[in-house]
């Protein structure tokens, strides 16, 4: 395979602390910082949280236009992806950030389960999520924790809900949520190509462990990889990663196997149509 593969890095996430792993950015600058690194490495996508002065996940739209002005002015060209998931904010302070005008957002169509509660997403946040993005000129990244989502997001976008192709991504490894299946993981390739068409782009993330298990499964298929300290803290057993960068370079050797070029920012807007001048 000759396609180049987009490297997504999830920074920081809600849940892992310093006590976890001393790697993870947690302070706006730190943040930056480790975004620029992995940049370097070769990441193409941030996708970012924010937290409070305590470490505490949130959504306040002035740490996010703060982290945005950073990568932008550290990291030019890098596709900024803010996150509007259920961790940092309920209801529609979710999407209190969007009209900062990030390239992409995540966007959740469904509920299903997480280790210890619902992930809630009604259909009425879920329509005003997608219509605020779609006001902003916000491309949604379709978070696909469950088959359903997939079908969800078709069906919005059939009927304009979604103005623009989903770029889906398969999330694995979420405990009661989809476990890491092989058979499923076709599967979800299979129906994103049915639903979307062949040449429609896709990603996955694994969590824990399995985080390395999908990003092989990812380059090896064809599409895109997301890693980082959100997903996973550690190298292996017995060694914490020690930045984000290096969970990027992970993904590069994978690429490199497997002969796939690691997609520069400006394939990988290409590849998702979007633009390469930041308004």
């Amino acid at each position: 395979m000759s396609d180049p593969c987009i490297i997504c890095v999830a920074i920081t996430g809600s849940l892992p602390t310093k006590a976890d792993n001393p790697a993870v950015p947690v302070t706006i600058a730190e943040q930056v910082e480790s975004t620029h690194e992995a940049f370097e490495a070769g990441a193409a996508i941030v996708h970012a949280h924010v937290r409070d002065d305590e470490g505490k996940p949130t959504s306040d739209p002035d740490r996010f236009a703060s982290l945005l002005e950073g990568v932008r002015r550290h990291c030019p060209g890098m596709i900024v992806q803010l996150s509007t998931g259920g961790r940092s904010g309920a209801g529609r302070d979710r999407g209190g950030m969007l009209p900062l005008r990030p390239d992409m957002a995540s966007l959740s169509v469904g509920s299903n389960n997480f280790p210890t509660r619902v992930y809630e997403n009604s259909p009425d946040l879920v329509d005003w999520l997608a219509s605020q993005m779609a006001a902003h000129g916000v491309m949604p990244e379709i978070e696909a924790f469950d088959l359903s989502h997939i079908l969800q997001a078709h069906a919005m976008w059939q009927d304009g809900r979604l103005t623009t192709r989903p770029y889906v991504q398969f999330v694995m490894g979420v405990k009661n949520a989809m476990p890491v299946d092989r058979h499923v993981f076709d599967y979800y390739i299979a129906t994103v190509r049915r639903l979307f068409g062949t040449n429609a782009p896709w990603c996955a993330a694994g969590i824990g462990p399995n985080q390395i298990v999908l990003n092989e499964w990812a380059v090896a298929s064809g599409g895109h990889a997301r890693t980082g300290l959100e997903d996973n803290v550690r190298l292996d057993r017995t060694r914490l990663a020690p930045s984000n960068a290096a969970l990027v370079r992970r993904v590069v050797d994978l690429c490199d196997r497997y002969r796939r070029p690691v997609a520069t920012w400006q394939q990988a807007r290409a590849i998702l149509n979007l633009p390469e001048t930041v308004s």
